[in-house]
């Protein structure tokens, strides 16, 4: 096919008039068979250089996708083109998926996007033998690699894929962002023979700028006084949920309409989050990473960062879902000296798992074959150490997978060799470099933009003429006024976090806290209270938490006050909740207890071995009393919140009608996207 007879097809069905010329390149070799990985910009239409040959093969082209929301979007454009195309992940019910599978092994499905975690299922790699496959696309390619910003373990077993098919099979593997080491690596990785193919990183409608402050307050204090003097809407990124949700509120109460998104949320608000930010409903929407990627939205007009990226290629992916309508969009990254390097520090440290946790997961698989499940409650580490352990493991040839009734299992290889930790220092090593050239973008006297593409390969870029270097308007200082600096301080005291809980598994209802533990004064006074014999909780919280209680719940009627018994802290919150029982005027009842010893929570590291740890653990001893009531649970803090869920549920089963947490303090730390 030539490019002028593939051109008419396109205007056809596509509606387009014609290909950029990087993308005929790709789609020509793809035609004749080739490997390629495609390194191109966001919004340059990468997806069309394997959607348009998807739809002259006679097969169903595969993507591998970790991005849910690109899939969805990218499956109704494509049926709106009348393409048959689908996909599969998490969020559809099984006889969704189960369909769409049985209509692939048909033949009835052009193109099918697909979660690469699919991979771990023995009962998928069984199916997609059965499937008429004409072409595999790896679409977020960095993920291959473990020098890229995202390497996630799942993607190792497509490579696998990838290993099996002919030389002559085509594969394209694309991705916005990859410097030479990860180019090199992702080739290596899927190996034959690959090429590639490397676009202009330059995006001449950024104006990119840089503000130092001297603390937190000064970005909050900027943000609210200057965010409505940009057009549009757009995005700030926090480092991590908790401040995420700090962010949005304080917006919101500087009168400035936002909304926190973060991994955290039920995929039903993550969804319609996703369709407001598209339908502009909110000025901006405050997120982790975990928004953006995937998101086809052009004219996304401003993005800030609150706190500094691990490294320019994840600066530059995450500014990159700006813009890409090519009109006016300004970058700031917001950078103090004294403490903006911690997390993203704590980040590179725990990228890799200590060597101890190496040794306790190979320990464990020695004495017998275990799946993952098993391993993280035998191991108390989080299910994401013990996912890249066990990658590891399998790539150094110490663990072999199987599959037992169509479940993932690991052994241990006969005469395994040791474990090789030379690359986990090598990895550390490359990623504190990377930092440094972060921390080294910040202080550049020279173009900001061209300095973003040297880095990630593109040396033919000449200076954009718009960052703050260029224009030589290079904001040094913020300037604070006492109003907001007061406005500040009465947010602190107004913004109450709320909790998650509502679920169909329980009557527990979305709860409150009266602060972020570390966000204020709160979280120093609970703990000198509970851990340094301060005796109760001081009036101040008391007062706190009443706030909170009457603002989130307001004219909520309730029946019965509740506290969780202690498992350390002796009668710290039952004093609390007396207090506030006397304040309210609701009837408490002290007849909630725990029938079994349990452990502090804070010594567990996943969710799963908490749930465990107070499972099955509460009594009631007057059940009459709960029969179709509605109950207030307080306690001091909340964590991970599995011993709320587990009260909640058992307070359900014994006919509550309504179950509403009320804290003190929500903890800030480990939650990140």
């Amino acid at each position: 096919m030539t490019r002028t007879e593939a051109e008419v097809i396109l205007k056809k069905v596509f509606k387009l008039e014609s290909f950029y010329d990087t993308q005929w390149a790709v789609i020509e070799k793809i035609f004749k068979g080739d490997r390629i990985l495609l390194i191109e910009k966001t919004g340059y239409g990468k997806s069309l250089c394997f959607q348009f040959p998807a739809t002259q093969f006679e097969d169903t082209t595969i993507i591998f996708s970790p991005l849910i929301a690109l899939m969805r979007d990218q499956v109704n454009k494509l049926k709106q083109l009348g393409i048959n195309a689908s996909c599969i992940n998490s969020n559809q019910t099984l006889n969704e998926n189960n369909r769409i599978i049985s209509d692939a092994k048909e033949n009835k499905i052009k193109i099918l996007y697909i979660a690469p975690e699919r991979m771990e299922n023995s009962e998928w790699l069984e199916t997609a033998s059965q499937i008429k496959i004409s072409m595999l696309v790896v679409d977020e390619a960095h993920c291959i690699s473990m020098w890229g910003h995202d390497f996630r373990p799942s993607y190792r077993r497509i490579v696998n894929l990838a290993g099996l098919l002919p030389t002559t099979f085509p594969i394209l593997a694309t991705t916005a962002t990859a410097t030479p080491k990860v180019e090199e690596d992702i080739k290596v990785q899927i190996g034959k023979n690959m090429s590639s193919i490397r676009g202009n990183l330059l995006r001449s409608n950024f104006h990119l700028n840089v503000i130092k402050v001297k603390s937190e307050d000064e970005k909050f204090i900027w943000l609210g006084r200057n965010i409505n003097r940009f057009d549009g809407n757009g995005l700030i990124y926090t480092g991590t949920r908790s401040n995420a949700e700090i962010y949005a509120s304080w917006l919101e109460f500087a009168g400035i309409p936002s909304v926190a998104y973060h991994g955290d949320l039920d995929g039903i608000t993550r969804k319609n989050i996703e369709k407001g930010l598209i339908e502009n409903r909110w000025k901006c929407i405050v997120s982790t990473n975990a928004l953006g990627m995937g998101i086809d939205k052009p004219d996304i007009r401003f993005i800030f960062h609150t706190q500094m990226p691990e490294s320019p290629i994840h600066y530059y992916q995450e500014i990159g879902r700006a813009g890409r309508d090519g009109i006016k969009t300004y970058i700031i990254l917001f950078y103090n000296p004294d403490e903006d390097t911690d997390l993203p520090l704590a980040f590179i440290n725990g990228s890799k798992p200590s060597l101890d946790k190496y040794d306790k997961i190979i320990n464990l698989i020695k004495q017998k074959i275990m799946g993952e499940t098993d391993l993280i409650l035998a191991s108390n580490l989080t299910s994401t150490q013990t996912r890249v352990i066990l990658a590891d493991l399998i790539d150094q040839k110490i663990i072999n997978e199987t599959f037992i009734r169509g479940k993932a299992k690991f052994e241990y290889k006969f005469l395994a060799p040791k474990l090789n930790t030379k690359l986990f220092e090598e990895l550390r090593e490359t990623k504190l470099k990377e930092l440094e050239k972060m921390i080294q973008y910040v202080d550049i006297d020279t173009c900001r933009m061209k300095f973003l593409c040297d880095y990630l390969g593109d040396n033919y870029t000449e200076n954009c003429g718009k960052c703050d270097v260029d224009t030589n308007k290079i904001i040094k200082k913020v300037i604070v006024q006492d109003e907001w600096l007061k406005k500040l301080e009465q947010f602190r005291f107004n913004n109450f976090p709320v909790l998650n809980f509502k679920s169909n598994e329980s009557n527990l209802i979305n709860g409150v806290a009266a602060s972020f533990y570390g966000f204020s004064k709160v979280g120093s006074t609970i703990h000198k209270c509970k851990y340094e014999n301060g005796g109760d909780f001081p009036d101040e919280l008391i007062q706190l938490v009443l706030n909170a209680y009457r603002k989130h719940y307001g004219d909520l009627k309730l029946d019965l006050i509740l506290y969780v018994p202690p498992t350390e802290s002796g009668d710290l919150v039952k004093n609390f909740a007396i207090k506030i029982c006397e304040l309210l005027n609701i009837k408490i009842s002290h007849a909630l207890i725990k029938c079994i010893k349990t452990q502090p929570q804070k010594i567990f590291q996943n969710h799963l071995s908490k749930m465990r740890n107070v499972c099955d653990s509460f009594l009631y001893l007057n059940v009459a009393d709960i029969k179709d009531k509605s109950i207030l649970l307080i306690d001091d803090i909340y964590d991970s919140g599995a011993t709320i869920k587990e009260i909640g549920r058992y307070l359900t089963l014994l006919g509550a009608k309504l179950i509403a947490p009320l804290v003190i303090a929500k903890t800030v730390g480990g939650n990140i996207k």
